[in-house]
């Protein structure tokens, strides 16, 4: 049983930032996906976006859902390009199962968090998470703002002068 995936090291190409704001993170996976030819070359070129993606589970196998790769001008002729079609996510059975067990009993949804590169490869960060009420999405809102204003104070922080003894 390999243990959930940390934030990985590899350069990742696309993020979704989205997905932290409107889940609460409890565990992430690394899958690979299923890719054609023209859709490698646009996401080395940077045209993905994983903003509206999810994940569905279909008869013990993974989707990815949502997620667009713009095609590039340079396509070939002879290919149709679909940005939104559905992809298929590539993880060992025995993971499949756990993950239909959460998703079922307790309630739990699959968002891609990012794809990055692991060995030439692209792979997908998924996370297993819990929606967030309204009222948590404005916690987690003042705490960024928090965080920026005190990031802001003490890099304009003025240095008093020494005290007289």
């Amino acid at each position: 049983m390999a243990p959930p995936a940390a934030r990985s090291a590899a350069p990742f190409i696309a993020e979704n930032r989205r997905a932290r704001f409107d889940y609460h993170i409890e565990e992430r996976y690394e899958a690979g996906i299923v890719l054609e030819g023209w859709e490698v070359k646009a996401v080395r070129a940077g045209q993905v976006q994983l903003t509206d993606g999810y994940v569905l589970i279909r008869n013990g196998e993974l989707f990815l859902v949502g997620c667009r790769i713009h095609a590039l001008r340079s396509a070939s002729t002879h290919v149709d390009p679909q940005a939104e079609r559905t992809r298929k996510l590539l993880m060992h059975k025995d993971e499949i199962r756990r993950l239909v067990g959460k998703v079922e009993q307790r309630g739990y949804t699959l968002v891609p968090l990012e794809l990055h590169y692991k060995g030439g490869r692209v792979k997908v960060q998924i996370a297993l998470a819990k929606g967030k009420a309204e009222h948590d999405k404005r916690d987690t809102e003042k705490k960024r703002d928090w965080q920026r204003e005190h990031a802001r104070l003490m890099r304009h922080k003025v240095a008093s002068p020494p005290r007289p003894r």
